[in-house]
């Protein structure tokens, strides 16, 4: 017998109402990615009729692309975020877990006093002005570490992660002490592997935070040419300088910014800066599995 046949009317009824519900929402949030996208490909003679609703080119043209991924702003703006990211969810996910894992330990000195800390963190922390004259006596001003390791360890991942490790079964690591493995075999042997979900997640929160950052890197970053994408698309979008992204021409391919409009070098720059979060998810999404440990202590 199938699962509809079992179903009563009202329970079918409101799985057609959820189900829809989530495909208008589904619709509600592509359409302007897809629009964004029919915008950057659309011939540059069509672009002032483009309707904000259209998910299709008006034409075809790679212009806005050839001007945005070849000049030098664009090419350096995300060498930049690529390597400041990776190494700020790098340092960020392997230190959280660190101290997650020693706050998660019941017989840890002075643990309460330790998160009392952490939460004061949360409720009062500090603001621009501090961190500035912190950065500024570290020397890290106008250097990429400035960026790299602002939130190292955020409070609310460290949360998260210390209630994941209070999870793990007691037997498991009663029984890697039994081997012989010390307390870093435990953590590097044990422990990581079976949080690979929770890390995952951690890692993913801690990507979109330090890729999204512009506010700090446009602050402590004075040097143009240490930017990341998201202060070069600042500067474009928000304070329409066009020559902070194409200058006057593209000299790789002649194709002079008269050409093309304004709106399509705005929408191509946009989807650029959003490409790798829309590809990072689907890499992330396998760990997210559910029932990673059972099985794994037996009765």
């Amino acid at each position: 017998m199938s699962m509809n046949a079992r179903r009563t009317p009202l329970e079918r009824m409101e799985y057609v109402l959820i189900l829809s519900t989530l495909l208008l929402l589904t619709v509600f949030t592509i359409q302007p990615l897809l629009n964004l996208l029919a915008l950057s490909f659309t011939a540059p003679e069509n672009v002032a009729g483009f309707s904000g609703l259209t998910i299709f080119p008006d034409g075809f043209s790679l212009d806005v692309w050839l001007l945005l991924l070849q000049h030098p702003n664009v090419q350096r703006g995300m060498f930049n975020s690529i390597w400041m990211t990776a190494t700020s969810v790098v340092i960020g996910v392997f230190f959280t877990a660190l101290m997650a894992w020693g706050m998660s330990r019941p017989g840890l000195p002075g643990r309460r006093i330790i998160f009392m800390m952490v939460l004061i963190t949360i409720v009062f922390e500090p603001g621009i002005i501090p961190d500035y004259f912190l950065m500024k006596r570290m020397g890290l001003l106008n250097t990429p570490w400035s960026v790299i390791l602002y939130k190292a360890i955020s409070a609310w991942y460290l949360i998260i992660l210390i209630r994941f490790f209070e999870e793990i079964p007691k037997e498991l690591l009663e029984a890697a002490e039994l081997d012989g493995a010390n307390p870093f075999q435990t953590f590097f042997l044990v422990v990581l592997p079976l949080a690979k979900p929770a890390l995952a997640t951690i890692a993913l929160f801690y990507f979109v935070l330090h890729w999204n950052e512009f506010f700090r890197a446009m602050i402590y970053l004075n040097d143009q040419s240490k930017w990341p994408l998201q202060v070069v698309l600042r500067q474009f979008v928000i304070e329409g300088d066009k020559i902070a992204i194409v200058g006057a021409t593209n000299a790789n391919n002649n194709i002079g910014i008269a050409q093309i409009d304004i709106r399509a070098l705005k929408a191509g720059m946009i989807f650029i800066t959003i490409l790798p979060i829309l590809a990072i998810y689907p890499l992330i999404l396998k760990f997210f599995t559910k029932g990673t440990m059972s099985g794994a202590v037996k009765g």
